[in-house]
């Protein structure tokens, strides 16, 4: 079925971002994928290409345009070439919903301009080593001096994607202590300086999949923080964090449905062009039973996509709703991937082709931003249940 969730603008912007990975992201993929990080100039170069400053106000060097699929096609044609763009994921798609919702003039003065420009990379930092999803049990603290001009950090985060090339970092700190009716009071953002006296980035942590995503331990001994660097208010911090989860959660939909459709057309080329029993692997009945169906998960993966993205964009988008896509894509993509490798044979296990990393690279979505378990809390809960 034809999409008509794209406009021309948008396809245009998908023919330029397939030519971008063509020209200067598959060519060194592989070095980059050895070294397990994206090498920090590269991010100027996506800048140049435009693609940080979409959905930033024109007032800040940004094009000023609030909608959601430009940011899709970004992740679909990464995921069609079954590259990463490392950190910058991050960047864009979790921090800067935050840094325009809660910052104030002066602090997008002061900083959308470099986001912008690259200058000054984005990560952020709400996991610690021992709690989890259990944000509401962060003990990283951050107290605020007796002459009241900064605050003191200390703590430690973990699993911090773009942790390593950050230069500030959005910082979930608690600044008072639990009530005994709200575990979530307490906690507060701060936009953290990685330049700062007792600011060290511990680990790159070696991961499954997603090698290229520099992923990192961060610590923080007395680390300075002026007030200014506040992010929103005192204390609200936990209900800050839940503002931007339903897109969170519809972007990694998004991935999870381009991987299966990589994964497709991988296995689909691949049995083409592999002969063994002096025919192509594409002619027995199997591979074209497992591939139409692999297709017909695609299919109705791409559907929920697509209604997702208009109900982002329309602002109708709900926590459930976005659970659903979350849920409902991921597991797709885990059942089609893995059909789609084994259609591979050994070849599918060996890293060079891009059925491997996908497969790796794909399981992480079943976890992050909530995992599926949860996704189907959110459901129940909205079905009543």
């Amino acid at each position: 079925m034809q999409r008509t969730v794209f406009n021309a603008d948008h396809e245009a912007f998908r023919k330029t971002v397939r030519a971008f990975i063509e020209s200067e992201v598959a060519p060194v993929y592989d070095q980059w994928f050895e070294a397990g990080i994206a090498p920090r100039e590269f991010y100027y170069k996506l800048a140049e290409l435009g693609v940080f400053g979409i959905e930033v106000p024109e007032e800040f060097g940004g094009a000023g345009i609030e909608s959601f699929k430009f940011q899709s096609i970004l992740i679909e044609e990464a995921a069609r070439a079954a590259v990463s763009f490392g950190g910058s994921s991050v960047h864009v798609g979790l921090c800067l919903p935050y840094l325009k919702m809660l910052a104030t003039q002066e602090q997008k003065e002061r900083l959308l301009p470099g986001f912008v420009s690259g200058e000054t990379m984005f990560a952020i930092a709400m996991t610690e080593p021992g709690t989890g999803s259990d944000l509401a049990g962060m003990r990283t603290t951050a107290k605020l001096s007796e002459d009241g001009t900064h605050y003191v950090l200390n703590g430690s985060k973990t699993f911090i994607t773009g942790g390593v090339h950050a230069d500030r970092v959005i910082v979930c700190a608690r600044t008072d202590a639990p009530r005994a009716d709200d575990r979530r009071h307490g906690i507060s953002l701060f936009l953290v300086d990685t330049k700062s006296p007792g600011y060290t980035v511990g680990r790159k942590l070696d991961k499954l999949g997603l090698r290229v995503s520099d992923t990192a331990e961060l610590n923080f001994t007395d680390v300075r923080v002026p007030v200014a660097d506040l992010l929103g208010e005192e204390n609200r911090g936990f209900s800050y964090l839940g503002l931007n989860l339903p897109q969170e959660r519809l972007s990694i939909a998004v991935g999870a449905y381009a991987q299966a459709k990589a994964a497709v057309r991988f296995a689909k080329d691949y049995t083409r062009q592999r002969n063994v029993f002096g025919q192509p692997v594409a002619s027995f009945q199997n591979t074209k039973f497992e591939l139409a169906a692999c297709q017909a998960e695609v299919d109705a993966a791409e559907a929920v996509v697509d209604r997702g993205l208009e109900a982002l964009d329309a602002g109708t988008l709900t926590a459930a709703d976005a659970a659903s896509a979350k849920l409902f894509c991921t597991e797709v993509a885990a059942r089609v991937i893995d059909r789609c490798l084994q259609l591979h044979g050994g070849y599918g296990f060996i890293n060079e082709y891009p059925i491997a990393r996908l497969y790796a690279d794909n399981r992480v979505n079943r976890i992050y931003g909530g995992t599926s378990e949860v996704m189907k809390m959110i459901i129940a809960k909205d079905m009543g249940l």
